[in-house]
């Protein structure tokens, strides 16, 4: 897909006329649901006049332009695309990046990264980088296309060229791809010269139909990208299996091979596929299963494999973990079917409670999107903890994946994962919180063990436990129920929105007050310490903010300390829900009491099970707090 598609020569013409943009604006709605935002419809107007009179004075004229091209793998898009023919015959395209910027420097504590205005971004070079491996890796694949890549940064002026290509070392990979600057582009550049530094001397018109096969090719992984990746895995310390995660990932590969269709089949040809339905609580290992498959799947041949999850924070963990080799291939999973999927696919689902399920978006009961991944792929398998949905709108059962199954004649397979390797392998803990947070609360008072569990008398001391164990190099953090309003934008310094209030020993009140972890997904330059949202569990200065349910779950670090809040109290005997204290979504805090009950004890639940080695518990409601100084020590 493309905003548009033409002879350089003609789009120079085209885009002199006002409405050109306008007219992309509307394709781009079109092809994509939403209209591009007003700064990116600014940059259209700004930077592709200045592209195309480049290459028409390069005499590339006659060569073919693709704007705003679509990489279907990853979901980016390609400022701009010249497609020709090499001097040997062989179809190229060369990735141009287009970047308006004045004022660049390299981020403190980012290597390889550049502060930009309010951003911290990735060197453009390396950016390009990414594309232009892309379509050698992707695009029919692997057999598609040559591929190369020009940074034009049509604005930058020389002392900010130079820095930047010192950046990048004469042998690195990113060395390939160079960088124009606002002198390289100059009126008096001879055409010849202009074209090399462009990247397209040699090109030549390519003929029509070869630029239309390029464009309706199939994305799909090649065979060496499967390979890095798996090589990426297999000698990564994070996922070794031990013990009954190693028994579980051979039980699971085998449930993948029985439920297995035909592989000779083409997506979408009616039959579905296969299901394999992965239980487990938290700290069973799912993830680091998920993780060790996908390397497995990826080194076997004829196999086409995804490893996807609805949660944006754990894609972009993994993503850190697994590097470019996880490029589409590793991926969050919202509403969309990713492309390229085929009957050899093997789609791995992980966290799939959190996969969404609107009620309005089901098709004979069982979720659209689901269903539509099913029908494109070999075998999908969801790996799955009924008690971590948190959401009206999030989730499904195994009751339901096994219903559908037996209702499209697909082939079905249940793997159960018992063992518990994280709170220290403490299965009694993992028991005493499974009662402790069922709606009687049935837990009985917790009599030790490995793991280190104890009752906060106050925010100040959860504060300074985790502050203790943060000066000792451990990684800690506090969460807490949505009952506080995060109003604070997207740029620090945060706002202390999660403020309590309480009573001292002598009746002196007290106050405590953090902020919420930052909602942005990237850091911001000039705060080292305030994490971006995708990395609050595991980098520095995440210990300051208070992360939620969305932020953690998914994530485990060594020390916790949880703080329950109005919505979830302890009344006559049993758990009461409270939804009119919540802070969330309004589809949540709007249900019923009881309604909110299960997701309420559910969201708790997930809080407390994400420490490896200690938590530390806190309410705000004193009967709720009276009622777990009945079950657990003093801290």
């Amino acid at each position: 897909m493309y905003v548009h598609r033409g002879i350089i020569d003609d789009v120079a013409r085209q885009a002199a006329r006002p409405e050109f943009v306008d007219a992309c604006v509307a394709r781009f709605r079109a092809l994509h649901g939403t209209a591009p935002g007003d700064e990116e419809t600014g940059s259209w107007r700004r930077s592709w006049p200045v592209l195309l009179d480049a290459l028409v004075r390069a005499g590339l004229g006659g060569l073919d332009l693709l704007l705003e091209l679509s990489l279907p793998g990853t979901g980016e898009r390609v400022d701009a695309a010249v497609v020709g023919q090499d001097a040997d015959g062989a179809l190229t395209v060369v990735v141009v990046e287009l970047k308006q910027w004045t004022w660049a420097r390299p981020a403190p504590g980012h290597p390889g990264m550049l502060e930009v205005g309010r951003r911290i971004v990735p060197h453009p070079a390396r950016q390009t980088g990414g594309y232009v491996h892309y379509l050698r890796d992707w695009v029919d694949g692997g057999n598609g296309v040559r591929a190369k890549g020009t940074v034009v940064l049509h604005n930058a002026p020389a002392d900010l060229i130079g820095p930047l290509r010192e950046m990048v070392a004469p042998d690195a990979p990113s060395a390939e791809f160079p960088l124009l600057g606002r002198d390289d582009l100059a009126a008096g550049v001879p055409a010849g010269e202009l074209a090399e530094r462009l990247g397209c001397a040699g090109l030549t018109p390519a003929q029509e139909d070869a630029v239309d096969r390029l464009l309706a090719s199939e994305h799909r992984p090649s065979e060496r990208v499967l390979e890095r990746l798996a090589a990426n895995i297999e000698g990564h310390s994070r996922f070794r299996l031990i013990g009954e995660q190693d028994r579980a990932r051979r039980a699971i590969l085998d449930a993948v091979h029985e439920a297995a269709v035909d592989d000779t089949g083409a997506a979408g040809d009616g039959r579905p596929g296969g299901m394999v339905v992965v239980t487990g609580g938290p700290g069973t290992g799912k993830t680091a299963i998920a993780a060790r498959l996908m390397g497995e799947l990826c080194g076997m041949p004829r196999r086409n494999p995804r490893l996807l999850t609805p949660s944006g924070t754990l894609t972009r963990q993994l993503r850190r973990l697994l590097r470019e080799e996880s490029r589409g291939l590793v991926a969050t999973f919202k509403d969309r079917t990713p492309s390229g999927l085929d009957k050899r696919s093997v789609v791995l689902l992980d966290e799939a409670h959190r996969a969404t399920t609107y009620p309005n978006q089901r098709g004979a009961g069982f979720p659209i999107v689901l269903r539509n991944l099913l029908d494109r792929v070999g075998v999908l398998v969801l790996f799955l903890d009924e008690r971590q949905i948190v959401r009206p709108t999030e989730g499904l059962t195994l009751d339901e994946l096994a219903r559908h199954a037996r209702e499209s004649g697909a082939a079905f397979r249940h793997v159960d994962l018992e063992t518990q390797f994280r709170c220290n392998g403490s299965q009694a803990y993992h028991r005493w919180v499974d009662l402790l947070f069922s709606p009687t609360g049935a837990a009985q008072p917790w009599s030790g063990g490995s793991y280190d569990l104890a009752l906060a008398a106050d925010p100040d001391e959860l504060a300074s436990w985790v502050d203790g164990h943060t000066a000792r190099g451990r990684n800690a953090r506090i969460t807490a129920g949505f009952c506080w309003p995060w109003n604070a934008g997207n740029v620090p310094p945060l706002e202390p929105e999660v403020a309590i209030r309480w009573h001292g020993p002598d009746r002196d009140e007290r106050s405590w007050a953090r902020p919420w972890n930052l909602r942005a997904d990237q850091p911001v330059p000039g705060f080292p310490d305030v994490p971006a949202r995708p990395y609050w569990a595991t980098d520095r200065g995440g210990h300051d903010q208070v992360g939620c349910i969305y932020t953690a779950q998914g994530l485990e670090y060594a020390f916790g300390a949880v703080i329950l809040g109005g919505d979830l109290v302890r009344r006559e005997g049993r758990w009461t829900a409270r939804p009119e204290a919540s802070h969330d979504a309004r589809q949540l805090r709007t249900l019923p009491p009881a309604r909110y009950l299960p997701y309420a004890l559910n969201t708790y639940r997930v809080l407390v099970t994400r420490a490896t080695h200690g938590t530390r518990l806190y309410s705000t409601d004193p009967e709720t707090q009276a009622y777990l100084a009945s079950l657990l020590p003093g801290s």
